[in-house]
């Protein structure tokens, strides 16, 4: 079985322009599955819903299949309205990130239970898919020999799918850390996270990277990346891998992860390289049952 290519939603804020030219560079490469939309905050739009929405159509007619993504955590009333209109688009699957998504959709329509669900059993796994999920995104702090069990038990027809290279989006708040850090108030934000196109970054007071504020959201200092552990993925009958956008080299990314799917280059090639284009050192803890930001030697059967 081949893994498809995934390419996450972008879980940062980046001008309008910048967003366009970003898929654009993207359409002519070999992700299979694209993710869109806002999922951090609402106070987010350069693109409004239909922009996304043109967007998504551009990229279908490139021969991407696209799935829109709800934003996690819902605060007001105008961003549960957004959300419904987001399950509502009558065109293209959409990736359930809360549980008031999931209730949106239940019995009428697939979906994608998204990374944000905390599916972590197998009577999770049967719940969602009897409610009409096709797919599901495996939680971040999920161990590799953990996933192999709810394999093993997968109800027929629902995909699995990895977050295989990225910075981890670890927790959600109601507070915006990026406006704290500049002393505004949430609501006067002035669209910091503008000048942040990659996360502000958090060091501890020994100067080694910690954390890093994206908004609302709190991500992983260093990358989360599976390069090395793909023959487990493959061991493991994972059927998606997903890589999270960044501003710079994803077109490289991108095809180093192809490379390494088609066989071209070896698992410690394509680790080796990406090292070149990631924006800091990468980690693989939770995937062995290890602290997160840990890297472990890579296994193929666990």
């Amino acid at each position: 079985m081949t893994i498809k290519l995934t390419l996450g939603p972008v879980q940062y804020y980046w001008p309008r322009q910048t967003v366009l030219d970003f898929y654009a560079d993207l359409e002519n490469t070999a992700l299979d599955v694209i993710y869109l939309g806002e999922v951090v905050c609402s106070r987010r739009h350069e693109l409004r819903l239909t922009d996304w929405l043109e967007l998504a159509a551009r990229l279908q007619r490139a021969g991407k299949q696209v799935v829109l993504s709800t934003q996690v955590l819902l605060e007001s009333g105008a961003e549960v309205t957004t959300m419904h209109k987001l399950v509502r688009n009558g065109d293209f699957l959409v990736e359930a990130n809360d549980m008031g998504a999931v209730q949106c959709l239940a019995g009428k329509l697939p979906f994608v239970a998204g990374p944000h669900l905390n599916l972590y059993n197998a009577p999770s796994l049967q719940w969602m898919a009897e409610l009409g999920a096709t797919r599901w995104v495996m939680p971040l702090e999920m161990k590799a020999s953990d996933l192999k069990i709810l394999q093993q038990a997968r109800p027929a027809g629902l995909e699995t799918e990895v977050f295989a290279y990225g910075r981890m989006p670890l927790a959600f708040s109601a507070r915006c850390f990026t406006a704290r850090y500049r002393n505004l108030p949430k609501d006067d934000c002035r669209f910091s996270c503008l000048e942040f196109p990659l996360g502000l970054p958090m060091q501890t007071q020994e100067g080694q990277g910690f954390l890093v504020l994206n908004g609302t959201q709190t991500q992983s200092a260093k990358v989360h990346n599976l390069a090395a552990d793909w023959a487990a993925l493959a061991a493991l009958d994972v059927n998606l891998a997903r890589l999270s956008p960044q501003p710079q080299h994803m077109r490289e990314v991108v095809a180093l992860f192809e490379a390494l799917r088609s066989r071209v280059l070896s698992a410690t090639e394509v680790a080796a390289r990406l090292a070149t284009y990631t924006p800091d050192q990468s980690c693989n803890g939770y995937w062995h049952g290890q602290p997160g930001l840990n890297q472990a030697p890579a296994q193929a059967v666990f």
